[in-house]
């Protein structure tokens, strides 16, 4: 059953869904807040200062950390039908600021970072991927735009916007272990290191599955009438 076919159920959900985004975001603008102005021993940092240390570090921190936000509230006005038919300029303008974002500078600024992640080469791995498939999964959503495939161009949006919200989820995720299990810190990072972005891709793909889903070649196919009379007359 597609889950799209309930209009009150899907409405209901859209508004838990970017309610409870607009309240991440807020959260997200408090960590951010953290880091204006620039300083070198202001919260994460003071875990890394054995690289801080590093001009490209700092640029790639920075510049990751300060385009976030921008990024986060123009990934969520890409999915309301209500903006893309009737706002399509706010809609194209938010996916161009998006897209840019991601593969120009959180995307390649997130490798670096991820680089020197910390947790060693368990979570070291894990973001380095993140960062790539976060550039792949948006520079396909750019080309299928460009394409006019529209359905491929919702999947691999909600694809790349399912790694969007990985700053969201592993600190969602690393607050839900400690809570429940206490693990040791470092155990607890490599765990959301890979869970804060694979649950995410694979909550997106049923969605995807749920309400993306192409019907039946069978049920598309137009009835020919013509055709159907010939076989009755003939019968």
């Amino acid at each position: 059953m597609r889950l799209n076919n309930n209009p009150y159920l899907l409405k209901a959900g859209y508004l838990f869904w970017y309610g409870a985004l607009l309240f991440f975001a807020y959260l997200m603008l408090l960590i951010t807040m953290q880091y204006i102005p620039a300083r070198n021993d202001a919260a994460f940092l003071l875990l890394k200062q054995d690289v801080i240390g590093m001009l490209h570090y700092r640029i790639a921190f920075f510049a990751h950390v300060y385009i976030g936000m921008f990024i986060l509230l123009s990934g969520m006005m890409q999915f309301p039908a209500y903006i893309r038919k009737r706002f399509p300029a706010v809609h194209k303008w938010a996916g161009r600021i998006y897209a840019f974002g991601i593969i120009v500078i959180a995307g390649p600024t997130g490798f670096v970072m991820g680089y020197y992640g910390n947790g060693g080469p368990i979570s070291q791995v894990a973001f380095c991927i993140l960062a790539v498939l976060w550039i792949a999964f948006t520079w396909k959503a750019v080309a299928a735009a460009r394409a006019r495939q529209i359905a491929a161009h919702k999947r691999w949006m909600y694809r790349s916007y399912a790694l969007t919200l990985s700053a969201i989820s592993l600190r969602a995720w690393k607050w839900l272990l400690v809570w429940l299990y206490a693990p040791r810190p470092m155990d607890a990072y490599h765990i959301v290191s890979w869970l804060g972005w694979g649950g995410n891709l694979l909550i997106a793909e049923a969605i995807i599955y749920f309400t993306l889903k192409p019907k039946s070649s069978a049920s598309r196919a137009p009835i020919d009438q013509q055709s159907i009379i010939s076989k009755l007359k003939s019968s």
